[in-house]
Formats: structure tokens, C-alpha cells, sequence
């Protein structure tokens, strides 16, 4: 078998990248501005949604390890569904209500998404073991860099796009379907590295103390990450009154997690992946304490955050999936069902944000792209900031408490 392509992985994680966050960053602001769709309306969706992958999600699992053998033919299948629920959600005009357009072409993205999520970290697993010792950290470094540079090109693209003068969400779903197209050519090689030993289901999963723990840190670990990327614009453009500076400060924060991801990984096998994920937790931790000061005007002291709490993300993305990959490594090395978890439980964090906060922020009066009282923006500020303190401080208390070994 020839040696792993290892920039192939991260064009893969780009583009799958660009489907999670940036599209609860946008979609839910495209589809209350241009559609007239209420945010209660999109977290109803958006939760229901999550609540489909707690069937779903598993069934994907089962799905991706009894298609092994044709997992290459698969996961172009998948990648197809996703481009083409892409461009459904912004190139073509609702042809039914706009709350049912948004439902289902966000049904077909997630659910593609979920299913190709699954099948590339599970093939992950037997790709690390041929790089050597430290090849789930070496890979990684790539795919979650990749990872990040996706999540930061297509938060801002839309934008830049606008600003060109050209359509800026039909553009981005248009290049977003070509770079799926070419993402998919250069892994063609890659599929099936997966170990080829028989499952076991979710059983060795669910019955191994450190893989729960693990599970358990990646949910409180991801809600602060899911709850500020949903408030992002609605805080840059209400709280800061800074409209315009959205696609800047987004660059700002992607481009400081990508460019940390690999400094951390290298500073995890130097001093440990455990130890590094806490100092890169209490770093987060301190940045949204800050940000809950900022007022109209803030610009650049945001930009500072963006900075520091982008930088710490960097590190959530890289070292926590390696940890877990290297524990299904040695408790259930054919991977499908235990990232089938893995995403369930990244997914439930962004429905959290979605139903708990954004009836909450428009239950305070909250206007999105109009005047919004005092009280609102306080509540804006409270859940974009508070929160997140809260459910970090949560996940570093469990990750410290989790016997990792070090190696």
C-alpha cells in the first residue's frame, strides 16, 4: 500500500469544514433577512435536526462499516448529496416555504456531512498506524489545519464575494461544489485503510471508561465553540456595532487557529497532548471573560480575542480527536461506530445553541439587523460570552479528571 497522501487529507477536512460551523454562521442570518424567517423558527429546525442524529448518527456508523468494502463509491455518493444540498440552500430560491427549504437542504447537508465525517476519521485510524510512532497527532496536524483553513475560507467568502460585486452565497455554494469535486479526486486513493479487523459494534466503545470520558469532554468542549460561532454576527454587527467588520474578524479568528494547530501539536508531543489541551482550555476561558466587557466600539480589542480564543480552538480541533483516535486504536480499531459518537456528540452542542439560545435572544427583543434595546444586547453579550466561559470551565474539570496515557 503506498504511503498516505497526507494533503489530501486536508482538502478533504476543508471541505467538510466548510458544511459544519460557517453554515450555522450564516444561514440562519441569510434566511431572516432575505426570507423573513423567524430565529425561533431555525432553532426549532436546527434541533430537530440534532434530534435526528440521535438515530441517525449511529445508523450512519453501521452504514459506513458494512459499506467498507466500497467505501471509495461511497463516499462520492456522500460528497454529492452534500454539494448538491449546498447549492439547494443558497442558489435556489425557495420553491416551498422558506422554513422548509431551509429543513430540508439542511437534512441533505448534515446528513451527508455526518456520514462522510464518520467514513474519513474512521479511515484515519489505519492511516496513523502506517505514519509510526505520533502519526495520530502527525495527521492530525493535517487534517485539522486543513480543517480550519476550510472553516476560514468559506465564513468569509461569501462576503468577499459581495464585496467583488458578485453573488456572495450563490458563489460560495458553487465553488463550494467544485472544491468538493476536487477534494474527492485527490483522496481517491486514500479510502480503505481502514482496519480491516471485524467490528464490534458500540459495545467496546460505550464499555471503555477513558473512551466515554473523552466523549464527554468533546461535548462540554465543543458547546462554547458551536454557542459563539451561531452569536458571532449578530454580536460583531449589534453588540460591537461594528456591520462590516463580520468576514474580517472571522479571518482573523480561523487564520490564528490554523496557524496555531500545528504549533500545538508539536508542543503536545513535547509535553503531552493532556497538558496542552488544558493551558489552550484556560486560554479560551480567558478570552470570552474579556469579550463579556466589550460595548459598541470595541472593534480592535475583539480583534485581539478573535486572536487568542481563535489560537485555542486550534487546539480543541487538532489534539482532542487524536486523543480519541488513539483510544479507538487500541479499543476498536475499525473506527466507524466510535466516530459515528464522536459526531453525535460535536453535533448536539451546535443544536444546544441553536434551541437554547436564539429563542432566548429574540425572547429579550432582540432585532436582527435592526435596533435591539439595551436589554438584548446585554443578553447577546451573556450568551456569546458567559456561556462559553461556563461550559469550558466544565470540559477542563472532565478532561482533567480522564486517565490519559502519554505516549
Amino acid at each position: 500500500m503506498t504511503a498516505p497522501f497526507l494533503p489530501g487529507y486536508a482538502a478533504f477536512a476543508a471541505v467538510l469544514s466548510a458544511a459544519g460551523l460557517p453554515i450555522y454562521i450564516h444561514a440562519p442570518k441569510v434566511y431572516a433577512e432575505e426570507y423573513g424567517v423567524s430565529l425561533g423558527a431555525m432553532g426549532g429546525v436546527l434541533f430537530a435536526l440534532r434530534l435526528l442524529d440521535l438515530v441517525q448518527d449511529p445508523a450512519l456508523g453501521r452504514l459506513a462499516e458494512l459499506l467498507r468494502r466500497y467505501q471509495g463509491a461511497s463516499v462520492v455518493l456522500g460528497a454529492a448529496v452534500m454539494a448538491l444540498g449546498m447549492l439547494g440552500l443558497f442558489v435556489v430560491a425557495p420553491p416551498i416555504p422558506a422554513i422548509w427549504w431551509f429543513a430540508l437542504t439542511l437534512t441533505c447537508v448534515f446528513s451527508a456531512f455526518s456520514f462522510l465525517t464518520i467514513t474519513f476519521y474512521a479511515n484515519g485510524i489505519g492511516t496513523a498506524t502506517m505514519l509510526g510512532s505520533g502519526g495520530h497527532i502527525g495527521l492530525a496536524r493535517w487534517r485539522e489545519t486543513g480543517a480550519l483553513l476550510g472553516v476560514c475560507i468559506a465564513s468569509v467568502l461569501p462576503n468577499a464575494l459581495s464585496a467583488a460585486g458578485l453573488p456572495g452565497f450563490a458563489g460560495f455554494a458553487l465553488l463550494f461544489a467544485l472544491a468538493v469535486a476536487l477534494a474527492v479526486w485527490w483522496m481517491r486513493g486514500e479510502w480503505g485503510r481502514a482496519a480491516t479487523v471485524p467490528s464490534g459494534g458500540f459495545g467496546p466503545v460505550l464499555r471503555d471508561g477513558v473512551a466515554l470520558r473523552l466523549l464527554l469532554v468533546a461535548l462540554a468542549n465543543a458547546a462554547p465553540v458551536a454557542v459563539s460561532s451561531t452569536l458571532f454576527l449578530f454580536f460583531v454587527e449589534s453588540r460591537l456595532d461594528a456591520p462590516g467588520w463580520e468576514g474580517p474578524l472571522l479571518m482573523v479568528f480561523f487564520l490564528s487557529a490554523a496557524g496555531a494547530a500545528p504549533l500545538w501539536g508539536r508542543i503536545a508531543e513535547a509535553r503531552g497532548a493532556k497538558r496542552t489541551l488544558l493551558a489552550a482550555m484556560a486560554l479560551a476561558i480567558a478570552s470570552f471573560g474579556f469579550a463579556l466587557t466589550l460595548g459598541s466600539g470595541d472593534t480592535l480589542p475583539f480583534a485581539i480575542i478573535c486572536v487568542a480564543s481563535g489560537a485555542a480552538v486550534g487546539a480543541d480541533l487538532t489534539l482532542l480527536p487524536a486523543m480519541f483516535a488513539r483510544r479507538m486504536a487500541e479499543v476498536a480499531p475499525a473506527g466507524s461506530e466510535g466516530f459515528a459518537l464522536w459526531s453525535f456528540v460535536q453535533k448536539v452542542t451546535l443544536a444546544f445553541a441553536a434551541i437554547a439560545l436564539l429563542p432566548v435572544l429574540e425572547a429579550s427583543g432582540f432585532e436582527a439587523g435592526g435596533e435591539s434595546p439595551d436589554r438584548a444586547l446585554w443578553t447577546l453579550s451573556l450568551l456569546y460570552a458567559g456561556v462559553p466561559c461556563a461550559l469550558k470551565l466544565a470540559a477542563m474539570v472532565l478532561l482533567a479528571a480522564t486517565p490519559i496515557e502519554e505516549r
